[in-house]
């Protein structure tokens, strides 16, 4: 009986302490949980720049499809949040409503800012 308690005794002493650690190790796993990585906003930075080039290639793929040389010197610029500026000459307002509905038929585009300039014959 001596025996199985000291047993008892010395394992309960042995294992005490690694229990305490282990709820310290939770405890600070809650934490780290808690806490943004650095990774996880370099992942999300990361993931909005590429859903921003995404949207500006399909805008100056469609720009280019249509033929219009002058078309193909419009710049476009997306923003985090899926506005789109478009920037530029053109050769005419048809040319210009052109770009816009492009820009505006594209998935992710929240609203085009137009700041393409008509030349004007002198």
């Amino acid at each position: 009986m001596n025996h199985t308690l000291s047993t008892c005794l010395f394992v309960t002493g042995l294992l005490l302490p690694l229990a305490g650690h282990a709820a310290e190790l939770n405890d600070d796993t809650d934490a780290v949980q808690s806490m943004p990585s650095e990774s996880t906003a370099r992942t999300s930075s990361a993931m909005e720049y590429v859903e921003d080039s995404v949207i500006t290639t399909k805008i100056k793929a469609g720009l280019a499809a249509e033929q219009v040389s002058s078309l193909v010197n419009i710049h476009v610029d997306t923003d985090e949040a899926g506005e789109v500026t478009l920037s530029g000459g053109v050769v005419d307002q048809a040319a210009l409503d052109k770009a816009v509905a492009i820009a505006m038929g594209v998935e992710g585009v929240t609203s085009v800012k137009n700041d393409i300039k008509v030349a004007t014959d002198q």
